[in-house]
């Protein structure tokens, strides 16, 4: 039904011209094989199989295809194998009906598109995920000594290297969290996910 009623407002948009519709996920990799159609609109729940397996098969099949994966509720790992499939979008199905004529013109254009409320959940953590890939490994590791509260001599020692290297990688940690003093770089890693828990 979802389909269908999406189907004839797109009819009356311009610049869109539908050319089929898909009860399935297996009725769709058919329905592109046959038409080659420019942008295709993918349910990511069909009865019959998985929509990331669906646009991943599509892609694989058919590289020059744009797919825009649509949902009831999106988390930010559905999102990231949506694009890990190859997707060039992912909405919700609340999406204002002209959004999602926007995003069609778009993606045929070669743009990509996603929900302005999944990206407002999305950017904060890209953000610490960036943030966290900013820090080296061996900072990530001084960085869990000091949420444990040791001193630079004890993580030296723990880390088989000088007290100088650790006041160096304590200096870039601070710089690359923004924060003032060691305590306050741990309690941003916490607050931001950069260390996942509190000894």
């Amino acid at each position: 039904m979802f389909a269908e009623c999406l189907a004839r407002f797109l009819m009356d948009c311009d610049g869109i011209h539908v050319v089929g519709t898909a009860a399935s996920g297996r009725d769709a990799i058919e329905l592109v094989d046959e038409i080659l159609p420019e942008v295709v609109l993918l349910d990511d729940d069909m009865p019959d199989c998985d929509g990331i397996e669906v646009a991943a098969t599509i892609m694989r099949n058919h590289a020059e295809v744009s797919i825009i994966m649509m949902s009831d509720s999106a988390t930010n790992d559905s999102i990231v194998h949506a694009v890990d499939a190859g997707c060039c979008g992912f909405l919700t199905k609340y999406e204002p009906a002209e959004a999602m004529a926007d995003a069609v013109r778009g993606a045929a254009l070669g743009g990509a598109s996603i929900s302005s409320s999944l990206l407002a959940e999305l950017l904060p953590k890209l953000a610490t995920t960036n943030r966290r890939s900013n820090l080296t490994p061996r900072e990530l590791v001084a960085l869990e000594h000091l949420e444990r509260g040791w001193t630079n001599h004890a993580i030296a020692a723990e880390m088989g290297i000088s007290t100088n290297t650790v006041r160096n990688f304590v200096q870039s940690i601070l710089a690359k969290l923004g924060a003032h003093s060691k305590l306050e770089a741990v309690s941003v890693a916490r607050r931001e996910g950069i260390l996942a828990h509190s000894l």
